[in-house]
């Protein structure tokens, strides 16, 4: 298991270095640089060659990579022109509130979309599962900015359940009961907005390996030896439907971590995704090529670990 693990790990460095250097060179050939927008135009020309001097952004692509690259095996990611202040220590403030997020998803989507899965595949043709198909149908056809837009208008403004912006009211004490209970209270409605959506692939992965799982010789064989209906969906079938599911686990981890930028833009919430979007539009280089590289690394450990989990749950599965 450890061998494999290393093994891996060691092949998919050169994909990240490749990746960081492709983002770099994307991020050098836009327009403008760091100091684009941030000088007061009445600044003389001469001052804005002296601050890129100072930055080192008159270098070359090449030599800002070298250095960049350096700084990284040293701990040191750079700091960000915008806010002023170390990129770790800025990544580190919003990555938090992105796990949270994420956490309380994962929750929802599999508390949802397990149970529809079931009833889906277990009743598929009658009138249940058609209304559970109706809704995957029109989940997989909603882009999930227009159902966020939606749920804040209705679920924010007009019925007011919960806050519109932000992930946690102000002037509470960090560690407090209150403090984590408004966390909870400003994360459900952007988490349950992704869930809705999110949910669907589960209950279509489900329902399918139930109707295909229901017609094996091995079901029939053991209806055949008298077990009752609830042994055999819940030793039989539903034991080898849900290795789709486990195997797509780590995915989903890693797919909301880094898919929730327009959730996160739509609720004003604090996460990675919106310090993302932030550094694009800024011209905030360091912070986003960082946060492309943590997101690279997330998805070869999110692989990973969809390999382990489902080599746990089916024993015929050994990862040597």
């Amino acid at each position: 298991m450890w061998k494999f693990i290393v093994r891996r790990l060691l092949i998919t460095t050169p994909q990240i270095v490749l990746l960081s250097a492709i983002v770099f060179i994307l991020a050098q050939l836009m327009p403008g640089d760091a100091l684009t927008g941030l000088i007061d135009p009445t600044v003389k020309q001469e001052r804005l060659e002296e601050l890129r001097v100072q930055l080192g952004l008159d270098n070359p692509w090449y030599i800002q990579y070298r250095d960049w690259v350096a700084g990284i095996v040293q701990g040191d990611f750079g700091r960000s022109f915008i806010y002023k202040m170390d990129v770790t220590e800025l990544i580190g403030q919003r990555i938090v509130n992105t796990i949270w997020l994420s956490v309380v998803s994962v929750f929802f989507i599999y508390a949802i979309g397990l149970p529809l899965g079931i009833i889906s595949g277990r009743y598929n043709d009658r009138l249940i599962d058609q209304l559970i198909t109706g809704y995957t149908y029109i989940g997989f056809a909603t882009p999930i900015f227009i159902f966020g837009l939606i749920a804040v208008w209705i679920f924010g403004f007009v019925l007011g359940w919960f806050p519109t912006g932000g992930s946690v009211a102000p002037g509470l004490d960090p560690g407090t009961l209150e403090y984590y209970l408004s966390k909870i209270h400003h994360v459900l409605l952007p988490a349950l907005s992704i869930a809705l959506i999110g949910t669907v692939g589960t209950v279509q992965y489900l329902r399918s390996e139930i109707v295909d799982t229901k017609q094996r010789d091995f079901i029939i064989t053991a209806r055949a030896k008298g077990a009752s209906e609830s042994r055999v969906y819940n030793r039989h079938i539903f034991r080898n439907s849900i290795l789709p599911i486990a195997a797509f686990f780590g995915y989903e981890i890693v797919n909301l971590i880094n898919g929730t930028v327009l959730i996160e833009q739509i609720f004003s919430y604090p996460g990675m995704g919106n310090l993302f979007l932030e550094s694009i539009v800024r011209r905030d280089t360091t912070v986003a090529i960082t946060l492309v590289l943590i997101s690279g690394i997330g998805a070869i450990l999110g692989a990973l670990l969809s390999d382990i989990i489902l080599s746990m749950v089916d024993p015929r599965i050994r990862i040597k």
